[in-house]
């Protein structure tokens, strides 16, 4: 796995970013050699948040906590990371490397791992995606109380998505390439 981490508003320590090697090398075996991490942590006033992103063939895990101290906000993120994968391990297994698994769940019984989630659609909803500029879309989507809003950008002509955040701002998701 190519790590690549990165501190905003905070020079990262070596011993840090030892601890991202040694927590993240847990994960290894599950993602191919070709699997890049990205750990980036940011400092605001007396806040510390690691944001964990793992890309690997098409798929992506994204993680991230905020605490007092970043190594707790690290600890933190292996974890929620650690349970994606447990609750996606039959998934998994079809696209990543299946004998990996067995290594990483041996010690857990059958009552640890979570059952299948139901992916089924339970409805369906199609509308016409008009152009519009990203400040005419957040204010649709504000107007009708969604957390998300799906547009055709009169600038690009993609099909984008716009979307709350957590901290209340908002996001722009576009196609890539």
């Amino acid at each position: 796995m190519k790590y690549n981490i990165i501190g905003r508003k905070v020079n990262l320590r070596d011993n840090f970013k030892e601890r991202v090697y040694k927590k993240l090398g847990k994960f290894e075996k599950i993602y191919s050699e070709n699997a890049e991490a990205t750990v980036t942590v940011t400092v605001e006033k007396n806040r510390q948040t690691v944001e964990v992103t793992i890309r690997d063939g098409g798929m992506t895990y994204r993680a991230e906590s905020t605490a007092l101290e970043m190594n707790d906000a690290l600890d933190s993120v292996v974890d929620i990371l650690g349970g994606q994968i447990r609750k996606n391990k039959a998934r998994l297994e079809k696209k990543l490397k299946s004998e990996s698994f067995a290594e990483y769940f041996a010690d857990e019984t059958d009552d640890d791992v979570l059952e299948d989630e139901d992916y089924s659609v339970v409805r369906k909803k199609t509308f016409s995606v008009k152009p519009l500029g990203v400040e005419e879309a957040i204010l649709q989507m504000n107007m009708i109380g969604h957390e998300f809003f799906m547009f055709r950008n009169a600038t690009t002509n993609e099909i984008n998505v716009v979307y709350k955040r957590k901290d209340g701002k908002y996001g722009l998701l576009e196609p890539e390439g």
